[in-house]
């Protein structure tokens, strides 16, 4: 089962990195955008290190609201959550 989640992890967070750098370089190019929907999407799923280490990588959405408030506040509750896992 822990194998599984670590997968399921590694896997969501390469997928959301992907999706940021796509995400930069059509607007890099002036074509069509991933929805901010999706990318926070891809956030609540458990990709939310992967979008924050993104925004770093590829300087993209580091200032963008509500995006920024948004994303904050999904791994705020992710991380509740996964103190709250730990202590039971």
């Amino acid at each position: 089962m822990i194998a599984l989640v670590l997968c399921w992890i590694v896997a969501i967070n390469g997928w959301t990195v992907l999706r940021f750098w796509q995400d930069k370089q059509r607007a890099i190019a002036g074509s069509r955008r991933i929805p901010e929907a999706n990318l926070l999407g891809l956030a609540l799923m458990g990709g939310s290190p992967g979008a924050f280490a993104a925004r770093k990588l590829f300087r993209h959405k580091t200032r963008k609201e509500p995006f920024s408030t948004e994303l904050m506040l999904i791994a705020a509750i992710q991380l509740g959550a996964g103190c709250g896992l730990l202590l039971f």
